[in-house]
């Protein structure tokens, strides 16, 4: 429901500033929170059977082929590298796992707040928002939710052989 009207050129220069100040907000935030807001095995982040470990993600959308191209946001904010595992370690492994929570609670937030963007925007133009808020975040959400069982299985495996 609009409940602003601007002109075009006004719309535009909100809806920028607006993204450029909500994203790097909402991955600040869940920079903040600390590591013990995370559960894995939480109802949220919890794999489904219907994931199947993270292999339906290598199925529909070949995440393997382009996930090592998505940048790393936590670097950028002086938080936790996911680039590549750079240990086995058991205790950066958890890490690891508790950071994907920590990305993907980051990216369904960045979604949920497109939907502000039909206050100021005509429906077709915030839709168009909505649309570019999920080709932005989900991507990333997938590779999170494919990672995540993975990493699970990799810490299982090395708790095998102690």
């Amino acid at each position: 429901m609009r409940v602003l009207s601007l002109s075009t050129g006004w719309t535009i220069a909100l809806d920028t500033l607006a993204w450029l100040i909500l994203q790097p907000t909402i991955s600040w935030l869940a920079m903040r929170l600390p590591l013990s807001a995370f559960a894995p095995d939480a109802w949220f982040y919890r794999a489904r059977p219907w994931e199947r470990g993270g292999a339906l993600y290598q199925t529909l959308f070949r995440v393997r082929r382009w996930k090592e191209r998505l940048p790393s946001g936590g670097a950028w904010m002086g938080g936790f590298r996911m680039k590549r595992i750079a240990s086995s370690e058991p205790e950066y492994l958890e890490r690891w796992l508790l950071e994907t929570c920590r990305a993907e609670l980051a990216h369904w937030l960045q979604i949920l707040v497109a939907p502000l963007f039909f206050l100021w925007n005509p429906p077709i133009a915030g839709a168009f928002i909505l649309l570019y808020a999920l080709m932005a975040n989900m991507p990333c959400i997938v590779v999170q939710r494919y990672n995540r069982p993975r990493l699970q299985r990799l810490m299982r495996k090395a708790q095998a052989r102690r």
